[in-house]
């Protein structure tokens, strides 16, 4: 694979990091000046890493599914599908946690119910790890021969 083809997202990913880092940072440090020393402190500098967690997310779920295409099908193939797609599941997972963070909105409890919402984060939970076992322990047994 081309060095070209990977610039592109690389680039877009680092640029909305960036763009992210500056934006809140300015309003964080003009907030942390009016409260050091208390426990919004901590709260903003979390806030911070937190809205840096879905870019790198973002760079897993990319690479994931470039490696598995590179790979093209076969053992090692599937199995980085399945690990890509796990990859794919706990994005959205982690973006329905910093939604629920950041604006106190748990979407799958608003959309679906207290009980079903419940659920079908479970489910979500299990598919993040299944996937990802599932595709690893596909890997394995491939290297294996």
């Amino acid at each position: 694979m081309k060095t070209n083809k990977l610039f592109l997202p690389f680039a877009f990913i680092l640029l909305f990091t960036a763009l992210s880092v500056f934006s809140f940072g300015q309003t964080d440090m003009q907030h942390h000046t009016a409260v050091i020393g208390s426990e919004n402190l901590k709260s903003n500098t979390s806030f911070l890493f937190s809205v840096m967690e879905l870019p790198f997310l973002l760079i897993a779920v990319v690479f994931a599914f470039l490696t598995a295409t590179a790979l093209r099908g076969g053992k090692f193939g599937k199995g980085m599908y399945l690990v890509a797609w796990g990859f794919v599941v706990m994005a959205i997972g982690h973006l329905h946690m910093q939604i629920g963070h950041f604006y106190g909105v748990n979407l799958f409890k608003s959309l679906l119910g207290n009980i079903v919402g419940s659920i079908v984060w479970f489910v979500a939970l299990v598919a993040t790890w299944g996937l990802s076992a599932l595709g690893f322990y596909s890997i394995y047994k491939a290297s294996k021969g």
